[in-house]
């Protein structure tokens, strides 16, 4: 929850737009500030403060405990000209909080935290317990001191400046090993225990007996991911509160699925209780794994523990058209959370300055899609997270189809939407595509024309309105004469065509014509040319096409 706290008539109306645009994540404290900041400050994770630093400062001094615990602070001058991350940068979460209040609020966010300032990735930010030396690392990596970076095991991590060798090192580990001097140790979820149990297994004995577990295979408790179990015994009070005692989720799986599990150590016990010969070892293996700790029993429990593969992360993500602005927030994150991207040189230059130092780019020049998909796909299977950059949505012509054709299930697979070309040159043009509309690209290259003709008529006969992509290059310059002759044996040639170039972009230019007038040697492969229907018009200099057949009333 965040807390509220304004003085002034100023503040409380900034302090009501907040609330209004998060009215499920807010709370207005009223009164006294003092007071308002002491009892937000007890009982919120996070606090906004519509007053002066320097105020904040001197409420909050008595009230600080741990960096760890503390709320994160973010304060709001009088004018809502700037966010301020005051307090709780990182493990209270203010610097992101600062950011959303300054969109919000149409602020400038300042965050004064290093790591952030440069654009590295904190440390305390990768979203993994972290022990060690953490501001000694932290500083040595901006001062660009050679860092070494020891994985253990392997994990998706974000771009870090590391070296081959250096006097301060990142270890990722899930060994239950203290960190040495200037180490930082980052504990990846990497292990599973699955636990099984007689009725009426205590909480102690379930928690006794995974403690055990890991403590003797020299593994940390704060690596496990989850608990994993059989279905019969979700409702298990001991295997629950265990888990929530360990903060971790419980994973349950059918006894048909555990059976089919093979195990070193199946019991006839299980077997006969729930349905499967195994319920702790198979419920750790059931999604593959290393087994580290075989089977343990204790009175009324058994457990063991998997150590699973760390699987790469690739994130196929849409560009947009052009403009920066027209870059989507996810999309941002995405590019500041690969440690390796891939993409078309000419796109590559669009994001670079987004990259986080250490982002090592592979990139590659027209023409070799399949290439950039293989790469992409190979650096994820080596426990990288990747970006895969394409303009627009990646999913439309773009690179998620060849990066998906090669992907298995052995990488975690994310599609970041964007705002495709034809919806650019529609927001452009006016709404033409406001009813049934089809995008077909006349590129030839990986489909044969007779391919696209047939859609091209169908989508005439259909009555469809319809984007052409890739419509004209120095070596395709028949197809688009040849798709509008189809269209027109279906359409009066006075049918609005909308004509954009480069849609978003410093040199974007658009113009409206019709059917008969368009001519295909003005267009090239920069252009998308939108086709409308039957019903579309031209209305004020724009193209429309109605939301139904009937127009409300007739143009004028």
């Amino acid at each position: 929850m965040i807390g509220l706290i304004s003085a002034t008539a100023a503040g409380a109306a900034a302090r009501d737009r907040l609330a209004a645009v998060w009215p499920d994540r807010t709370r207005v404290y009223d009164g006294p500030v003092a007071d308002a900041v002491r009892r937000a400050f007890a009982e919120c994770d996070r606090l906004v403060c519509f007053l002066a630093t320097g105020a904040v400062v001197r409420l909050l001094a008595p009230l600080l405990g741990d960096k760890t615990s503390d709320p994160g602070v973010v304060c709001v001058d009088e004018g809502g000209r700037y966010a301020v991350s005051l307090l709780g940068g990182h493990a209270g979460g203010a610097n992101r909080l600062a950011h959303e209040v300054a969109e919000v609020l149409g602020a400038e966010p300042v965050v004064t935290t290093a790591t952030d300032s440069v654009g590295l990735a904190g440390l305390d930010t990768l979203g993994l317990p972290v022990e060690g030396d953490v501001a000694a690392v932290s500083r040595a990596l901006l001062d660009g001191e050679p860092v070494a970076l020891e994985a253990e095991v392997r994990w998706p991590l974000p771009p870090l400046p590391v070296a081959p060798q250096g006097a301060y090192t990142i270890r990722v580990t899930d060994r239950a090993v203290a960190p040495a001097e200037r180490q930082v140790l980052l504990r990846p979820p990497s292990l599973v225990v699955g636990v099984g149990a007689s009725r009426g297994v205590s909480e102690d004995e379930v928690l006794a007996l995974v403690e055990g577990a890991l403590r003797e295979a020299g593994l940390s408790a704060r690596s496990v991911a989850e608990l994993a179990t059989v279905d019969a015994k979700a409702g298990e009070p001991g295997i629950v509160a265990a888990a929530e005692r360990l903060g971790v989720p419980l994973v349950t799986y059918a006894a048909e699925e555990l059976a089919r599990v093979a195990v070193p150590n199946p019991s006839d016990a299980p077997l006969a209780a729930v349905g499967t010969p195994s319920v702790a070892e198979a419920a750790a293996l059931r999604r593959g794994g290393e087994l580290l700790v075989p089977k343990r029993k204790s009175a009324m429990a058994t457990c063991a523990v998997v150590r699973r593969p760390g699987r790469g992360r690739l994130a196929v993500v849409g560009l947009g058209p052009g403009a920066r602005d027209l870059l989507t927030p996810r999309a941002r994150a995405e590019l500041r959370r690969a440690s390796v991207l891939v993409g078309l040189d000419q796109y590559v230059d669009q994001i670079r300055d987004l990259l986080r130092p250490g982002t090592r780019v592979l990139e590659s020049g027209l023409g070799a899609e399949e290439e950039r998909a293989r790469t992409a796909v190979a650096e994820a299977r080596k426990g990288h997270a990747v970006a895969l950059i394409g303009s627009g949505d990646a999913g439309v012509y773009a690179m998620a189809s060849p990066a998906l054709a090669e992907a298995g299930d052995d990488i975690d697979v994310v599609g970041v939407p964007g705002v495709t070309a034809a919806l650019a040159a529609g927001a452009i043009l006016g709404a033409p595509l406001g009813h049934d509309h089809v995008s077909i690209s006349l590129s030839d290259l990986h489909t044969p024309w007779e391919v696209i003709e047939r859609r091209v008529r169908a989508a005439a006969e259909a009555d469809l309105v319809v984007t052409f992509y890739n419509p004209r290059s120095r070596g395709r310059h028949w197809q688009l004469p040849k798709a509008l002759g189809i269209l027109a044996e279906h359409r009066a040639p006075t049918t609005p065509v909308g004509v954009v170039r480069n849609a978003s972009r410093p040199d974007e230019s658009s113009r409206l014509t019709t059917l008969a007038e368009l001519d295909p040697a003005t267009v090239d492969m920069m252009t998308v040319v939108t086709v409308g229907n039957t019903a579309t018009r031209a209305i004020a200099g724009r193209m429309v096409t109605p939301r139904g057949y009937r127009w409300q009333e007739e143009p004028k």
